[in-house]
């Protein structure tokens, strides 16, 4: 058996564990009925498991997934871990809290730029609120989007003949939206409408999990890394491994590196087209680049939970004192932050942003290399 194989073994193993933690699989399918059909093996074996193979491997992208996985299995096996040791060990970043004041100075930005008078929380929820797209329409302006973004991607990278992504709406979820790489090209790109969404917040969800985000990198990846080159760690994505940082950085940066001015506004249009509101998009712009700074709220609600003792109420309230949102909304965080699952993958989004943006700059040519090759999280740091 091969070190990749090897390594689809143990991710397909961990996984039987923790519903989730396969992100996605494609791989040789014989490998996966031996895993299912096997009995369930110990987490401290897949601790031996993951060491032995990780110590097998010369530095590199490979040895890096393997060990996250074995960092995880580390925490499965319930071996004493901080949470900070676990969310380095499991993806290359250690995470660094971030201090109020930060947040109060961002407070003090949307106070300048959210309209009217009154409690900044209320504002930013009425702002939300003359935006929001109904659930039930969401799903068809994100169909109406992606030609325009799935063109606008093209210009940058040849996608895969055959590529293709299927919407739909979920309820009852952890996340706001997700991608599911189904291999063979292809995607299910589902949208939790329980979670309030505005038109640019469609804008920003199909740049992230299809063009040219998650679907992109998944099938860029299978035809030039899995299929033309064999390399079949490709064929597996695990949710404690050092991709997801740049999946998740990826996905953050893309719509600022594929949309230009021309066609922000062309997105727009069809935006309004299904009557939904988008009075001052440059105004919006600006309220959700601030917003997305507080984004890290959830990294600190989770330290303070794991490192701090601090409990869940009292973290959703920190989170809705800072993000601004509504108890239901932080909740939904704190929700997420302590899910079994997704508990340290909160820091994949904020580092991966931050390494994959400084990363690439000004130079479309470096995010083209981002999603058809295997870049180590170390290159970026």
């Amino acid at each position: 058996m091969s070190a990749a194989e090897s390594y689809l073994e143990l991710g397909l193993r961990l996984g039987r564990h923790v519903d989730g933690l396969v992100d996605s699989y494609y791989g040789p399918p014989e490998l996966k009925e031996q895993v299912d059909s096997e009995e369930l093996v110990a987490p401290a074996q897949l601790v031996e498991d993951a060491s032995a193979l990780r110590d097998s491997l010369d530095d590199g992208y490979l040895r890096d997934l393997v060990h996250g996985c074995w960092t995880y299995a580390r925490v499965l096996a319930g071996e004493e871990m901080s949470y900070s040791d676990e969310v380095e060990g499991s993806y290359g970043v250690r995470p660094e809290r971030t201090p109020d004041a930060m947040f109060e100075q961002i407070h003090a930005e949307l106070d300048a730029l959210l309209p009217g008078t009154g409690p900044l929380d209320e504002r930013r929820r009425a702002w939300r609120d003359r935006h929001l797209c109904p659930g039930d329409k969401a799903v068809a302006v994100l169909e109406d989007l992606l030609p325009l973004l799935r063109a606008r991607t093209g210009e940058l990278v040849a996608l895969p003949d055959g590529e293709r992504a299927a919407l739909e709406p979920v309820t009852d979820e952890p996340w706001w939206a997700f991608n599911y790489y189904l291999g063979n090209l292809s995607s299910r790109v589902v949208l939790n409408t329980d979670l309030p969404t505005t038109g640019l917040d469609l804008i920003h969800l199909a740049c992230h999990e299809v063009y040219p985000g998650h679907h992109t990198e998944g099938a860029l990846k299978e035809q030039l890394l899995a299929r033309d080159q064999g390399r079949l760690e490709e064929t597996i994505a695990l949710v404690p491994t050092p991709a997801a940082v740049l999946s998740e950085g990826i996905a953050e940066v893309g719509g600022d590196v594929v949309l230009d001015d021309a066609s922000r506004e062309e997105a727009y249009a069809i935006i309004r087209r299904h009557g939904v509101e988008l009075a001052d998009p440059e105004l919006g712009a600006k309220i959700s680049a601030q917003i997305d700074r507080l984004r890290t709220v959830g990294l600190n609600a989770a330290l303070m939970i794991f490192e701090d003792g601090v409990s869940h109420d009292d973290a959703r309230e920190y989170v809705q004192r800072w993000t601004l949102n509504t108890p239901e909304q932080a909740a939904q965080t704190v929700r997420f932050v302590t899910d079994p699952t997704w508990r340290a993958y909160t820091i994949t989004y904020s580092a991966g942003r931050k390494l994959c943006s400084a990363y690439v700059g000004d130079d479309p040519a470096r995010f083209r290399r981002l999603l058809t090759e295997q870049v180590r999280v170390s290159e970026l740091v």
